[in-house]
């Protein structure tokens, strides 16, 4: 089935084989494709003897979100950011919220051609404070990411990944060199939970997990979609929450979002608030810091406190913020304690507000 997108641009990260294959080497499924055979994800092909990528400067849509969307409470808090993505994903998750968009096989979303020039005037001419790559997984549009990334850069913008993590080698370094903060989905704590509901490993996630926080300048949080009766059990949530703490550090920010039924786990029930609220005093009582509660309406699983007196410092209203009382610098003004994160002077007002843009923008 062809994606209908014109001209493959020339990817990264593989090598030939003896047997006249190719290997991708962008994630862990490292496909072996012989001529015209696509890998798992769908958009990276083998064409000519050379791996192509299907969807370079094609987006399934553009949309300007709040940055709390993402979900990134301590990055910026109140600005706006340009979302897209293009089509296309390297995990097979029964749960996926974006099906449409990230099963390519199913589906041709790809609407809106834009070069990375386009997409950085956009977001500028529109105030955007950054823009995010989200929808399906960036890393298998690791390359035009990179493209999009470097002029935004350009424009004083900065760059947010929403990704999986499941991504190895020098292509986990070279996306997220460009990146200046991301979002990981964490989807379970279990290798089984992995297999059976994603087609991943969750020892790669824990990979990216650890490098990004321990080697490069990235700011990261982590999200978890609680999903009742697969990941939900509070020792997979205390064990989650306790590496978290343990080997990322309390300071990295964990939010737990509801569950809907979507794709192939229709029959599953949503995630009950109080099951979202269990998990967010089980993180905290692990020594996870700052803790939130997602797709669900929360006023303290939205406000952010001090770490160091207590003091609410962010009061959210989903993603409207009702009262900001940091300092320029991001520091308490009762405690001076330092919020971790990434702070203007003063918070965004972009409020709540969803731009849908058709493109060119």
């Amino acid at each position: 089935m062809s994606l209908g997108v014109g001209p493959s641009f020339p990817a990264r990260y593989w090598h030939p084989l003896d047997d006249g294959r190719i290997q991708c080497d962008l994630c862990p499924r490292e496909c072996r494709l012989r001529e015209g055979q696509r890998g798992f994800c769908f958009v990276r092909a083998n064409s000519g003897g050379a791996l192509q990528l299907t969807t370079y400067g094609r987006s399934s849509g553009f949309c300007i979100d709040p940055i709390e969307k993402k979900p990134l409470n301590h990055f910026y808090p109140g600005t706006s950011v340009l979302s897209f993505g293009t089509a296309g994903c390297n995990l097979g998750c029964r749960f996926c919220q974006n099906h449409d968009i990230s099963k390519a096989r199913e589906m041709d979303r790809l609407q809106d051609a834009a070069g990375p020039d386009d997409i950085a005037r956009a977001a500028a001419e529109m105030g955007c404070r950054s823009v995010a790559y989200t929808y399906n997984d960036p890393v298998i549009f690791t390359e035009y990411a990179i493209d999009v990334a470097g002029a935004c850069r350009a424009r004083g913008l900065r760059n947010v990944a929403v990704t999986a993590g499941y991504v190895q080698g020098q292509a986990r370094r070279d996306f997220f060199s460009v990146m200046d903060a991301a979002n990981v989905d964490l989807k379970g704590f279990t290798e089984d939970f992995y297999q059976r509901l994603t087609g991943a490993r969750l020892s790669t996630v824990l990979e990216t997990l650890s490098y990004l926080v321990h080697e490069t300048s990235v700011w990261v949080e982590i999200t978890t979609l609680v999903i009742p009766g697969h990941n939900d059990d509070p020792a997979q949530l205390r064990a989650l929450s306790r590496w978290v703490a343990t080997e990322l550090g309390p300071d990295v920010p964990l939010h737990f979002s509801a569950f809907h039924p979507d794709h192939r786990m229709r029959e599953v029930r949503r995630t009950p608030l109080e099951t979202l609220v269990a998990a967010r005093d089980i993180a905290r009582a692990e020594g996870v810091r700052f803790v939130y509660t997602g797709n669900v309406h929360h006023r303290d699983g939205d406000t952010t406190c001090c770490p160091g007196c207590g003091t609410d410092l962010i009061v959210r209203d989903w993603y409207e913020i009702r009262s900001y009382r940091l300092t320029a610098t991001g520091r308490c003004p009762r405690c001076d304690a330092q919020l971790p994160g990434r702070y203007d002077a003063a918070a965004g007002s972009f409020g709540a507000r969803r731009i849908p843009l058709r493109w060119p923008g």
